[in-house]
């Protein structure tokens, strides 16, 4: 088995710093014990802290598990089971995904689609919204199949405008990009440890209104996922089920860290930083970027095109072989381009190496093509 350190530059997981890794080594400890609902008391606070603004109407919900994990307990907790339709509005995988999380819990939605290498499309989500049809709206913050930073200023303004609650997929964007919880009419958004947290993964989370859980019955079709269970026994610390304890551990850790690097809005500018460098190097190499307009990435992922005459494959191994795990396109992008995240624990030198990498794969390449073999 290969046990080499790489630096990580998919969408997550991410490098961790050692200060988290070492947080793994802590003692064992029950979920049933006093102590654990004092770690989980503490991590909802910090999680709470993440985003100021939040604090006073708003919730996280600890569950074990993946992003995918929290997104479905989100639209299947507070959907309900009858009643108005859900509007996805989708421009890539994980919009798509919600909406087949909806169709697999038997509730009614529509999806208004956009090319994946286009903006939600704004008007139609109005004209639909005109209707009076729809409770909720669902959308992907980041979607990082293109690395595309969604227009949720303009989404949120319809919500708003429509009364229609919001229900965010913000994976890979919590803690990394702003989220303006009441000006979106933001009933909830879902997120994850191992992304721009830099924890591991493992636990996942829903920050949401508290009014969401008052009142209300669950609109769950699954038990484990169901948000109200958690919500009802997390205000005293405990979990219905048995919480990834290891890397609670490890959330709290990496929470501390945000805090003290000066938190979501330091760490966006210092993924702006990394991004910048490694777009300009590349560019300089002849790899433009897959989206035309540059401005509408967000600030943890880009996509390229890759490199005349270099195969996905062959940039992906000579990367690793260098020490850098780089990410493929998905659906029908797979085999056009590749995509660099800047999470974690790097630093502007490893996106120097990263571009030298690149630099010699397109230089033997070259070699290659010159002497009429394979590279």
């Amino acid at each position: 088995m290969d046990e080499r350190s790489y630096k990580l530059l998919n969408p997550g997981p991410v490098t961790l710093t050692e200060r988290v890794r070492k947080a793994l080594s802590r003692p064992d400890m029950c979920h049933r014990e006093p102590e654990f609902a004092a770690l989980t008391m503490d991590v909802i606070a910090r999680l709470s802290a993440v985003y100021p603004e939040s604090q006073k109407d708003y919730v996280p919900v600890l569950i074990t598990g993946s992003g995918t994990a929290a997104v479905e307990a989100m639209l299947g907790s507070l959907v309900p089971k009858t009643g108005k339709k859900t509007l996805v509005v989708a421009n890539g995988v994980y919009g798509d995904r919600a909406a087949a999380m909806l169709k697999a819990q038997g509730k009614a939605y529509h999806t208004v689609e956009a090319k994946w290498t286009e903006g939600m499309d704004l008007a139609a989500t109005e004209k639909a919204l005109q209707t009076g049809e729809f409770g909720h709206v669902v959308a992907v913050h980041h979607e990082t199949t293109t690395g595309r930073l969604n227009d949720i200023d303009s989404l949120g303004k319809l919500c708003v405008k429509y009364n229609v609650p919001l229900l965010l997929d913000a994976v890979s964007s919590f803690a990394g990009e702003r989220i303006r919880f009441a000006e979106w009419n933001l009933e909830a958004c879902a997120a994850t440890a191992n992304k721009c947290l830099h924890g591991v993964p493992g636990i996942a989370f829903v920050v949401a209104r508290a009014s969401a859980f008052e009142g209300k019955e669950t609109g769950a079709t699954s038990v484990y996922l169901d948000l109200f269970r958690y919500r009802k026994e997390q205000a005293k610390g405990w979990s219905p089920f048995t919480q990834s304890v290891h890397v609670l551990y490890a959330l709290q850790e990496a929470l501390k860290e945000l805090a003290e690097a000066g938190g979501w809005e330091a760490r966006h500018t210092r993924y702006a930083a990394l991004s910048q460098k490694v777009r300009e190097g590349l560019f300089a190499l002849g790899i433009p970027t897959f989206l035309e307009d540059a401005q509408v990435y967000g600030s943890t992922l880009v996509s390229y095109r890759l490199p005349f005459g270099v195969a996905y494959e062959q940039l992906h191994d000579t990367l690793k072989e260098d020490g850098f795990i780089i990410y493929a396109g998905q659906g029908p992008f797979q085999g056009q381009i590749f995509r660099i995240a800047n999470m974690g624990d790097l630093t502007l030198q490893d996106m120097e190496r990263v571009l030298d990498s690149v630099k010699g794969t397109i230089k033997h390449a070259a070699e290659a093509a010159s002497r009429g073999t394979v590279a």
